[in-house]
């Protein structure tokens, strides 16, 4: 869900961006758009720590690009595990 969101309110800031014309093709942003991807930054860091906790490895693990994409897209652990109870509770 949060990834959904941020790709709603991105989709809906960068159309604003534009229709504004504050969006800069040079670096590919737009002023609200800027301002909200840095606003999420350190959400979407501690969303994407949480999941790799959900499948049992370390928050380290995002910094494996191809594995942590993986580890992501698996389904968590059944039990309980080191970081904590399942969240899905079964």
């Amino acid at each position: 869900m949060f990834v959904l969101f941020n790709a709603i309110a991105s989709f809906i800031l960068g159309f604003i961006d534009g229709a504004t014309g504050m969006y800069d093709p040079s670096t590919g942003y737009g002023a609200l758009s800027g301002i909200y991807s840095l606003a999420v930054l350190i959400p979407t860091i501690a969303v994407a720590v949480r999941r790799m906790h959900d499948v049992g490895k370390s928050g380290w693990y995002l910094l494996i690009p191809i594995y942590n994409f993986i580890l992501a897209c698996t389904d968590g652990d059944s039990t309980d595990n080191k970081y904590g109870a399942n969240p899905k509770g079964l």
